[in-house]
């Protein structure tokens, strides 16, 4: 992916961020609180004492869930105004402007725990995300990472007659790698951008 494509990345999700602090509010929206936050949890077992990245915080729900289970976390995300609103809800919490694709403000092996939820799809830059990762991480160190399946992406899929199922059609190649943006739905104003491809990436 390109440069232009971090740059519209970052100003998509500073332009959404009060829309998405509406959206997840303090507690995670319901797609969080009844699928991928249980999953989370699961995987990251016992925070207490912890040091943990929440990569990719938005505005903080997941940041402050980890401090109330005693973990001692960090927030980052590239977005001002998503860090803007996590540091405005939670004064409290360490959040920090940054690109999770590099981590400027962390230092090498100093994470006990990574945690990034519906974040890696909305990321231009995956391998610099992973990479990133792997050098913050403490030898030992756990990292659950959490995305929408590629092969069913939210904003290609149609409701037939049948309401009780749910129909994915492609306009590209599965196998291709490209940015994506999709309609507003919702309260959202502005068409959402995300980076499609292959589960085979991640």
């Amino acid at each position: 992916m390109s440069s232009d494509d971090v740059r519209d990345a970052r100003r998509f999700w500073d332009g959404v961020a009060p829309d998405w602090q509406i959206q997840v509010g303090a507690e995670g929206d319901s797609n969080r609180r009844l699928n991928s936050d249980p999953v989370l949890w699961r995987f990251a077992g016992e925070v207490a004492g912890l040091s943990v990245l929440d990569a990719g915080c938005g505005t903080g729900y997941l940041t402050a869930k980890l401090a109330q289970r005693g973990a001692v976390p960090v927030g980052v995300d590239f977005s001002t105004s998503m860090v803007e609103l996590a540091r405005g809800a939670h004064p409290d919490l360490d959040f920090r402007v940054d690109s999770i694709s590099h981590l400027y403000s962390l230092a090498d092996k100093t994470i006990d725990l990574i945690v990034s939820n519906y974040v890696l799809m909305d990321t231009p830059e995956l391998e610099e995300a992973v990479s990133s990762f792997y050098r913050v991480l403490r030898p030992g160190g756990v990292a659950v990472l959490i995305f929408s399946h590629p092969c069913f992406p939210a904003g290609q899929s149609t409701s037939p007659d049948d309401p009780t199922r749910i129909a994915y059609h492609w306009n590209h190649s599965y196998f291709e790698r490209r940015r994506r943006v999709d309609p507003a739905w919702g309260h959202f104003t502005e068409d959402f951008v995300w980076f499609h491809r292959p589960l085979s990436d991640y």
